[in-house]
């Protein structure tokens, strides 16, 4: 990674204020092992080729006051519980999953190699059309009437100008999941806030 210096937003009572500052340097993305994951029910398809855009979603699930690491395996492992067992799929559907308490954690299998590689792309479930094209990267919570909190929006970026950089990705090309699907997701806050995403990622990056 060139530049190690990521922008976040500064805390105020928890959420997003109208003012970024510098965020923490480290970047960890947990593994589908760190967080249990059980195996994929088939193998993941991977295509040499780079993914051209990055999707955001949110769960629609609970804002949760439970900012632990434990909570966010625990619900890492509903994800992907729910998507193998109730949608027929062979692992999480979505190539990555950020927590309500800022942790980033891979979500299909693969999807993290893929990354670090730069060069290959995990087909993903998480955007028909876009299973291959776009990174997917599930945000904990529902956005329809609440911002963000500041923990998860502090790694969205970390993570989006990570996977910029890693797979040559245009910061314009950050888009949310109703731009490519007929949804809700993520969120009327959420999407509302992808401009000043691209824009504090572009920033980053310089």
């Amino acid at each position: 990674m060139r530049r190690r210096t990521l922008l976040a937003g500064v805390v105020g009572a928890g959420f997003l204020s109208a003012t970024p500052a510098h965020a923490s340097p480290v970047l960890p993305i947990r593994s589908c092992a760190e967080w249990s994951a059980r195996p994929p029910s088939g193998r993941p398809t991977v295509l040499m080729q780079r993914p051209v855009r990055i999707l955001i979603h949110h769960t629609a699930t609970e804002n949760t006051s439970d900012v632990s690491q434990e909570h966010a395996y625990a619900h890492a492992r509903w994800i992907q519980n729910l998507h193998m067992d109730t949608n027929g799929w062979i692992d999480s559907g979505q190539h990555f999953t950020n927590s309500r308490g800022g942790f980033l954690m891979e979500g299909r299998h693969g999807s993290l190699a893929a990354l670090r590689s730069g060069d290959r792309v995990v087909v993903g479930a998480h955007c028909p059309g876009q299973n291959s094209a776009a990174i997917g990267i599930e945000n904990e919570g529902n956005y329809m009437s609440v911002e963000p909190p500041v923990l998860l929006w502090d790694s969205l970026v970390s993570f989006c100008v990570y996977a910029c950089e890693q797979y040559a990705i245009p910061p314009t090309e950050i888009f949310g999941h109703r731009d490519h699907h007929d949804t809700l997701c993520p969120g009327d806050k959420l999407y509302a806030l992808l401009p000043r995403l691209r824009q504090e990622v572009a920033r980053v990056l310089g």
